[in-house]
């Protein structure tokens, strides 16, 4: 069952382990009440944020500079050079590098990409991709496979990845990505589960994924989250954001 009690907060431990607490969220293009987008994601106190839909047009570095400065964070990377996947981070991560890939275009349809990263909290290493896999069954698919690919070749003992899949927990991409890599949600059920409400039932096409050796600590939508109020979560963008609680072991 689902619980209600807030996770635990950001820390790094004697042994250098390291809670991380991490935001994906599709936030379309900052199209709607950008305010309210930067209280979700500051409430929630995140140390890393996987963002999708980042603005990718005119002066898109601004607009999501100005929104991780709004959120206390700073951007990492990502945004028009990964196609819309973006990463941001507090000043506690510290960051080893970075890297924007591109998908393979498929014409008549959207370029996808990923926003991937290299950080360390403490003496914890933690690879990071953020990704918007496609619409259509077959594409999204392969992507999952380029996903599993991106994250086996980080050369990192330990990672999390997510965002919006576009697929549910039933699908066969979401299947193939919880395959290999643990599905936090499944693993540590915490808050709400549905990310988009917009359809009768509501679906979770959102989620993060961790490799071996990392530990949910609690994953769901924020609902109960101090400062986060549903207003907001209304107003700040079409799907409902998913907060996770990690425990990342110290590097070896």
């Amino acid at each position: 069952m689902a619980t209600t009690e807030l996770l635990p907060g950001s820390r790094t431990d004697a042994d250098g382990s390291a809670v991380v607490r991490v935001l994906s969220y599709n936030i379309r293009s900052m199209k709607d009440d950008t305010a309210a987008l930067a209280r979700v994601i500051g409430a929630c106190a995140p140390d890393l944020v996987l963002l999708q839909e980042a603005p990718r047009f005119f002066r898109w570095r601004k607009k999501l500079a100005r929104l991780a400065s709004d959120s206390g964070l700073v951007v990492l990377s990502g945004g028009a050079t990964a196609a819309g996947p973006a990463l941001l981070c507090s000043l506690r991560a510290t960051v080893e590098r970075t890297e924007d890939v591109l998908l393979p275009l498929t014409p008549g349809r959207h370029r996808r990409g990923f926003a991937t990263a290299v950080v360390r909290f403490g003496g914890a290493r933690l690879g990071v991709l953020s990704c918007h896999l496609s619409l259509e069954k077959g594409e999204r698919y392969e992507q999952g496979g380029m996903l599993l690919d991106r994250v086996a070749g980080m050369g990192v003992d330990h990672a999390v990845a997510g965002g919006d899949l576009n697929d549910e927990p039933s699908g066969r991409t979401f299947r193939r990505l919880a395959g290999t890599l643990k599905d936090c949600r499944t693993a540590a059920p915490w808050g709400g589960e549905h990310t988009w409400t917009h359809t009768d039932p509501p679906k979770r096409i959102d989620a993060l994924f961790v490799t071996e050796g990392v530990e949910a600590l609690g994953c769901g939508v924020p609902h109960d989250q101090p400062g986060v109020t549903e207003a907001d979560l209304r107003a700040a963008t079409d799907h409902l954001p998913v907060l996770a609680a990690l425990k990342v072991p110290a590097a070896a």
